[in-house]
């Protein structure tokens, strides 16, 4: 391993980072949205919810089965008088009498004077009586009121991001409606004359547009609601126009392209004049950066090279995106290296794309299967992990131990 210090003039990735999830981080007081539970999956709570009720709400029967008292089948086998069905739904207020049995289906109210129920496998039947060949403790197969929970018990927290397990609770629980915070909005645009929306013929000089949809699919897959994907080419009033509607319409704006020193940089040019702050920091791909805060949102511009973006969004935007969606960190792990890494320029910090190697349940290895060039986005799609690689650090030996963040 060889290391040399980083250069000082060029801020650092992490410092970045904090940057802008300072300028983020007000985005969790955002309003909040009362919402039908059916429709609330995904969303995050904005307040402690509780149950207002008992579950299970009555005593009910666990099993297809037979109520009885349990003193009547202390003893087996025993032939029973069987008096009647009591099916789901059936208020069940019949009392059962001493010496009899009561045919009961799961989730049927266990009559008053029961205390126990025989599994239908434990029993054989005709039109009136049960032979009932096992019997069973006071108690057993049914289940008590709040034994579930108890009124007033806290049933999801707030913060929680509502996942099917949460919905079904409240749901369970009687809660028509739960208080969420509204989503984070945001609206990406990618610029370049250069660029076409697949499905059209390329012409001599023009690519596919990628940065679009895969920023918008890196978002919503961290939480974020996309209200806009736009396309702006290299003049300065259409991408002036699309910014402004897109600041209206959003709590955040991520551009791609326009952000280097070279002709053509419709990104600098507009935004630069209203306080963009637009330089190099040190890390490979997505050294170009600029942030500007525009009509009181936040402006992400990231580089054009379709690597560079979607490794700028998932280093330095990822990690409190995910935070104001109320969703976990991704996994990262610390594993060693199946190959070399001959060259990673000095003084930055490079993120190679990376595929973990599995032993059993468990990531054993990572090799890097890509090269470092910020255009291979075909390459990445191999790629499930960001290998990090320090600033100081300019090669690796086989086995040495990486960081690697998933991606």
């Amino acid at each position: 391993m060889i290391s040399r210090p980083a250069s000082p003039s060029v801020r650092s990735a992490d410092d970045y980072r904090d940057t802008i999830e300072q300028l983020l981080r007000p985005l969790a007081a955002r309003s909040v949205d009362t919402v039908p539970v059916a429709e609330a999956l995904g969303r995050q709570l904005a307040a402690d919810t509780h149950a207002p009720i008992d579950l299970p709400v009555f005593r009910n029967s666990a099993m297809d089965g037979y109520a009885v008292r349990a003193q009547d089948v202390a003893v087996t086998p025993v032939v029973l008088p069987s008096t009647g069905v009591v099916a789901a739904g059936d208020p069940g207020l019949e009392r059962l009498a001493p010496g009899t049995a009561r045919k009961v289906m799961t989730g049927a109210p266990v009559p008053v004077g029961a205390d126990c129920v025989i599994p239908v496998e434990d029993t054989t039947a005709d039109a009136d009586t049960v032979r009932i060949t096992r019997g069973r403790a006071a108690g057993e197969f049914v289940r008590e009121p709040g034994s579930d929970v108890r009124t007033g018990t806290e049933l999801v927290p707030a913060g929680t991001t509502l996942a099917p397990r949460h919905i079904a609770a409240c749901a369970a629980a009687g809660l028509a409606r739960l208080p969420v915070f509204a989503p984070v909005r945001a609206v990406v645009i990618s610029t370049g004359d250069e660029l076409v929306a697949a499905g059209s013929t390329l012409r001599p000089g023009q690519i596919y547009n990628s940065n679009g949809i895969a920023l918008a699919a890196a978002l919503t897959a961290n939480g974020i609601t996309v209200v806009g994907v736009e396309h702006s080419g290299d003049d300065l009033s259409q991408f002036r126009r699309l910014l402004h509607s897109a600041t209206a319409a959003a709590d955040l704006v991520i551009t791609t392209g326009g952000v280097s020193k070279g002709d053509f940089e419709v990104v600098r040019e507009v935004l630069i004049p209203l306080g963009g702050d637009f330089g190099s920091i040190a890390m490979q791909p997505g050294g170009p950066q600029g942030l500007t805060v525009v009509d009181g949102v936040p402006v992400l511009s990231f580089p054009g090279n379709p690597v560079s973006a979607v490794v700028s969004f998932e280093v330095l935007a990822r990690p409190i995106l995910r935070r104001l969606a109320g969703l976990g960190p991704v996994p990262e792990y610390e594993l060693p290296l199946l190959g070399a890494v001959h060259r990673s320029p000095e003084g930055r910090r490079q993120f190679l794309r990376g595929k973990l190697v599995w032993k059993g349940s468990r990531p054993h290895a990572v090799e890097v299967v890509s090269g470092p060039g910020s255009h291979l986005v075909a390459s990445m799609a191999a790629a499930d992990v960001l290998i990090d690689i320090p600033a100081a650090v300019t090669e690796l030996p086989a086995g040495a131990t990486v960081r690697v963040w998933t991606l």
